[in-house]
């Protein structure tokens, strides 16, 4: 039993949990070490206080599942059988009655609910959500090497952008020839949709990219995360197009000065909340405070939005094994768009920061 699922069954044991039933495809890579995504059909990663789990998937992917390393019961099924059916029985075989069942509430759909509830009459279903994030927001080495790889190669891409731009090219001009580069790397896939935003579109924070040119005294933001052995990257990165005014000058050097801050605050011991508001403080005192409408950051790894969440209201303690991004930003509509984002590893002595290209103001010309 590999020690993520031992640490899942120790809290089972102090709930008086008798199944939990995993089926979001993250976790279950998390536990069992085989990544799917099944679409409609099920994928489900059933653990017990003692007894041996087992892990249900469509019969096409079992050869997958055992390739992955997982060496406990698979149940595979076809595509015109009834996967319940088998949990159903499997279940019953471990446990004659099941009084309380765990399941990711906030992935689970109510269909699949009201097929386990049916299942099990009379069960009450409590949330896996909050022990499965705790469990995954403290890295180990092997996940850590797999995000600083993809940080390395997230670097590689901001560097492949900032020589794409040239006066006339567009946002998905530059955006390509990224993706491209890092294709022939060997990545296949990002973690997000990749962001290039150019003048008034980068005061969108969740802007698309489209067929705006890039001109000179523009800023270019660079929005993108890289996946390594299914763990992610997350960098942002604005630069100028050529010379810039002093009002784009300040609201650059007010957002590159808070998240130094914040990065500096970031250390065992101190909530969330402080190090969002690190930041914070410092961009409303230079006047933008309404212009920075989202949180500081959040969490990374498997998923590219994991726990924690950065806000000033989270009072959660960092602690050493954490990965998290420092992402604040200025959006004033007409006038700049700037984010400058990291990705953090906190040890004993504070951030170690694990995104590397410059952030020191970059005018391309």
């Amino acid at each position: 039993m590999n020690q993520r699922l031992t640490k899942l069954q120790a809290w089972m044991k102090e709930t008086g949990i008798e199944v939990s039933f995993i089926s979001s495809t993250e976790n279950v890579f998390y536990l069992s070490g085989f990544f799917s995504n099944p679409h409609e059909r099920l994928l489900g990663l059933a653990v017990f206080q003692e007894e041996e789990p087992f892990l249900v998937c469509p019969a096409m992917e079992v050869n997958d599942v055992k390739k992955s390393g997982w060496n406990h019961e698979i149940i595979g099924y076809s595509d015109i059988e009834n996967p319940w059916e088998f949990v159903h029985t499997s279940i019953n075989k471990r446990i004659k009655k099941v009084s309380k069942v765990s399941i990711e509430k906030e992935h689970m759909n109510v269909e699949r609910f009201e097929l386990l509830t049916a299942l099990f009459p009379g069960a009450a279903f409590v949330s896996a959500e909050e022990k499965l994030r705790q469990l995954r927001m403290i890295k180990d080495a092997k996940e850590l090497k797999s995000i600083e790889e993809a940080c390395a190669l997230a670097d590689y891409a901001i560097e492949v952008g900032c020589s794409e731009i040239k006066e006339g090219r567009t946002e998905l001009d530059v955006l390509n020839a990224v993706e491209y580069a890092l294709k022939i790397k060997g990545v296949t896939e990002m973690s997000f949709s990749t962001m290039v935003l150019t003048g008034a579109n980068a005061a969108s924070p969740h802007g698309n990219p489209g067929g705006t040119k890039i001109q000179k005294g523009d800023f270019v933001l660079f929005d993108l995360g890289v996946v390594v052995d299914r763990y992610c990257s997350d960098i942002t990165r604005t630069v100028a197009f050529g010379d810039i005014n002093d009002k784009q000058k300040e609201i650059y050097d007010t957002v590159l000065k808070g998240q130094l801050a914040a990065i500096e605050a970031s250390k065992p011991g101190v909530t969330a909340a402080e190090v969002d508001l690190t930041a914070r403080r410092i961009i409303a005192e230079a006047g933008y405070g309404e212009f920075f409408p989202h949180r500081l950051g959040h969490g990374l790894g498997i998923s590219v939005h994991e726990y924690p969440s950065m806000t000033e209201t989270n009072q959660l303690m960092i602690e050493e094994g954490m990965v998290y991004t420092i992402e604040p930003g200025i959006y004033v509509p007409d006038v700049a768009g700037v984010r400058i984002e990291d990705d953090v590893f906190i040890t004993a002595e504070g951030a170690r920061v694990l995104t590397k290209f410059p952030k020191e103001l970059q005018i391309i010309r």
